[in-house]
């Protein structure tokens, strides 16, 4: 594990910009405080920061590995965990003849690209994002994991291309390559939207990502070339056993066996634990493979926000020693600033701020922590994902009839029972599902944001995304939806950047290749059925998880944000941040203040649209304006692990 950064140059002068990559390395410590360093040729620079998991004596990085012939002609720098490393190894020295001189799993890497090409990547199992040099073919090789566990992040210019982990870092090195740090007003419309910025973009023009699921390809003086290697299918296939509990019994071995490779490491592992089905899951397996596990699990001290309870009570029945860290007020407000600064780019989920103390509060204890991220999107846990079938009615109407029932809805006054429904009735799938984060509507978004243009909204993003799954059911298309924007944009990146920023790897057992096999084969009945979501999930894991929390409704990381905007505790942080954020060319500020007095009154709840801009406005103020400068902490810990 560890923070990559990289310079290809233009014109064969890496080596004068090794200073340059390793003063920007210095941004992203938090990811490797155990090894930072540089290496460079005449066309490549790279950095890294490395935190060891696997192989800690042996595997340094950049890893240089080759053929007998000639042992050194490829450096890697490597960012993830391989879980498969061990059999991969074992099949290039079988059919290969591969030689491996540490025991690590950076070596399965770059000899599977040796002996596969390209190929190899889509035979990794794991979380990943790295870079390859050919010294041979001068060529730079650039490959993220499927789902996009691990950043990487890419800027091409007229001197050269950097990519690396962290923007931040970039931001430090795009002068040098002749990219300008201007911001993307259509990715800060996307984000108002939809409250994460979406792939490939990010909220600086010339800085993009490498999409989840793809390598790129380039050569000194050539722009990047991308390619997919990584596609989903939800479509219903046969399971390699017969009857319903035999498919039961195949999701239940495909997760076992996925966490039992996810808990390969040299130093302990834990995991985080909600009172939910999927990190109770995780955990329940996980205990088999090490009896001294510690859980740990965040909630508040407002009543109704907390699984801190239901989680103690899942940690005892597993046999789990558990550890709770309760989050007040005060230090939530006074943390943003730094976990937006480790954002790179702003999320606006609350759910940021418990994790990153329970992060915090975790790697006194352990290096690694293993969670339930993905259960959702890939067995159909949303309760969105119900709505098809209360929409069904509608289907069989003209079309005509259900633009009229539209028409009908904007008439009804707000809160009116039957609005909601006519109203998402009267549209297409592609037209009212866009995801998990839902936020300001083009009306409300007209008002707010200065720039605004209804062109960039949010079928911008889903429509390419929607195109490619036209005749799957409804539930497996806002799956597959969800991967490429909620999953991808939010989730992974909140799960990445807050984990890392208290130098804490966290793994996610459901995100792997065999389990997405048994889930894509899935049918309609397995996901949404007998009144709950997940039901196949559940089918399965009836002799894994305690019945407590097997039928437990989801509720997550909930944040009292709604009840603290409105009330002594986050109002007037609010107001002030308003009031001092340089960002009037963006937001309409009058309106966002009219926005915050209706939530104080009561009259409307804004509490996300607000959320949504205020961590915008601390985004502008640190990036942007420089007129915000959080407490960046050194992130090393004096446990012995």
């Amino acid at each position: 594990m560890c923070g990559l950064l990289g310079l290809l140059s233009s014109d064969a002068s890496a080596g004068e910009s090794a200073e340059l990559v390793a003063a920007a390395s210095h941004c992203m410590r938090h990811r490797g405080p155990d090894e930072p360093g540089t290496w460079n040729d005449d066309d490549v620079v790279f950095g890294f920061n490395r935190l060891s998991i696997i192989d800690i004596e042996h595997s340094h990085q950049p890893l240089r590995w080759g053929p007998p012939e000639s042992p050194e002609r490829y450096a890697l720098v490597f960012n993830g965990e391989i879980y498969n490393y061990l059999e991969i190894r074992a099949q290039l020295a079988r059919d290969e003849g591969a030689e491996f001189r540490t025991e690590g799993d950076g070596e399965a890497i770059v000899a599977a690209f040796h002996h596969w090409g390209p190929d190899a990547v889509s035979r990794l199992r794991g979380m990943f994002a790295f870079a390859i040099w050919d010294t041979v073919e001068r060529s730079l090789f650039l490959a993220r994991d499927p789902f996009g566990i691990k950043p990487l992040f890419i800027a091409s210019g007229s001197g050269g291309t950097v990519f690396g982990s962290e923007k931040k870092s970039l931001l430090e090195l795009i002068d040098r390559v002749g990219v300008t740090d201007v911001l993307d007003n259509r990715a800060i419309e996307h984000y108002t939207v939809l409250q994460y910025v979406p792939e490939p973009e990010t909220l600086h023009a010339g800085i993009r990502r490498l999409e989840s699921g793809s390598y790129a390809t380039l050569r000194p003086g050539q722009l990047p070339k991308v390619y997919r290697y990584f596609t989903p299918q939800f479509a219903v296939r046969p399971f390699t056993k017969g009857g319903e509990q035999a498919r039961y019994d195949e999701i239940a071995e495909a997760l076992q066996d996925s966490v039992a490779k996810h808990m390969r490491a040299d130093v302990t592992v834990g995991s985080f634990l909600s009172g939910g089905i999927d990190s109770t899951a995780i955990a329940a397996m996980a205990i088999k493979h090490n009896p001294d596990l510690i859980t740990f699990t965040t909630g508040f001290e407002r009543e109704g926000y907390s699984e801190v309870d239901v989680a103690a009570e899942s940690a005892a029945a597993i046999g789990a020693k558990h550890v709770v860290k309760v989050v007040g007020p005060a230090e939530f407000a006074a943390a943003i600033p730094e976990i937006v600064w480790y954002l790179d780019d702003p999320v606006a989920d609350p759910a940021l701020v418990p994790l990153y103390f329970v992060a915090r509060e975790a790697r006194k204890h352990v290096k690694v922590v293993l969670s339930g991220e993905g259960a959702d999107e890939l067995f159909g846990g949303y309760t969105i994902y119900k709505e098809p079938l209360s929409l069904k009615p509608f289907e069989r109407l003209p079309r005509g009839v259900r633009a009229a029932a539209g028409r009908l809805s904007d008439r009804l006054p707000e809160g009116r029972r039957g609005k909601s429904l006519l109203h998402r009735g009267s549209m297409t799938l592609e037209e009212r599902y866009y995801g998990n984060a839902r936020s300001f509507d083009d009306a409300r978004l007209r008002a707010v944001l200065k720039d605004f243009r209804p062109e960039w909204t949010h079928t911008d993003v889903t429509a390419p995304i929607y195109a490619i799954s036209a005749g799957w059911d409804p539930v497996a298309r806002m799956q597959h939806l969800d991967l490429f924007t909620w999953l991808r944009g939010d989730i992974l990146v909140k799960a990445d950047k807050i984990t890392m920023a208290n130098s804490l790897e966290l793994r996610v057992p459901f995100l792997d290749p065999e389990v997405m096999r048994v889930a894509e084969a899935l049918p309609f009945e397995e996901k949404i059925s007998h009144g709950t979501t997940k039901y196949a999930l559940r089918k399965a894991l009836e002799q894994i998880v305690p019945a407590h929390v097997l039928h437990r409704k989801k509720l997550g990381f909930p944040v009292p944000l709604r009840h603290w905007l409105a009330g002594t505790e986050l109002y007037d942080w609010a107001h002030q941040t308003i009031d001092h954020s340089q960002t009037d060319h963006i937001f309409d500020k009058d309106a966002v203040r009219m926005m915050l007095a209706e939530h104080r009154e009561g009259t409307v709840d804004n509490s996300r649209r607000l959320w949504t801009v205020l961590v915008f406005m601390i985004w502008h103020g640190i990036f942007v304006e420089g007129s915000i400068v959080p407490a960046i902490e050194d992130h090393r810990y004096p446990v012995k692990l």
